[in-house]
């Protein structure tokens, strides 16, 4: 590469096509081992988060993306490292005013490293289910209380015609 380095390197977010955000990050690492720009272009990332969904009793993880669309570009920007992001299959522009790159504060950067997971669940007080495991399996009672934290709901099952509330795990119930 001819350019002299001036810049300091900063993190950049280039628009893509959805769907094609780990496409552009693996055709961009690829082009910066062909044409010898692991000096300019460091990281290429496509953030995501963990989510644990509980869905019908059943516990699965999955990744994420954090932002649909974008990847991010921590590199010195350059006409050359521009050029080879900007003209990189899937990619439509820069974040920026009329695509030209503007950094992203490094504490933005930071947040959005940290370790993320989100849990949906499918459960609210009020809600109907029935037992699938355990002694008090097939049993069905009502959602009096919903603990996301320990992944716990407090059900209120009929015992010997009174009604007592029992602390169940989110995989232990499916919902009516």
């Amino acid at each position: 590469m001819e350019e002299e380095r001036t810049g300091k390197p900063a993190w950049y977010a280039a628009h893509t096509y959805a769907g094609y955000e780990n496409k552009v990050k693996l055709d961009i690492e690829q082009t910066i081992k062909n044409r010898n720009l692991e000096d300019y272009i460091y990281e290429v990332r496509v953030p995501t988060k963990i989510v644990n969904e509980i869905k019908s009793g059943k516990e699965s993880k999955r990744e994420k993306k954090l932002f649909p669309g974008y990847v991010l570009i921590h590199m010195i920007l350059t006409d050359d490292t521009w050029y080879v992001v900007r003209n990189t299959r899937g990619v439509t522009g820069f974040v920026g005013p009329d695509s030209k790159a503007v950094a992203i504060p490094e504490e933005e950067i930071e947040a959005i490293s940290k370790e993320q997971e989100e849990v949906i669940i499918q459960y609210e007080e009020g809600d109907t289910v029935v037992v699938s495991t355990g002694p008090f399996k097939d049993s069905i009672g009502k959602i009096i209380s919903v603990n996301s934290a320990k992944k716990l709901l407090s059900v209120g099952i009929d015992i010997m015609g009174r009604e007592t509330p029992v602390e169940l795990g989110f995989v232990e119930v499916k919902k009516i």
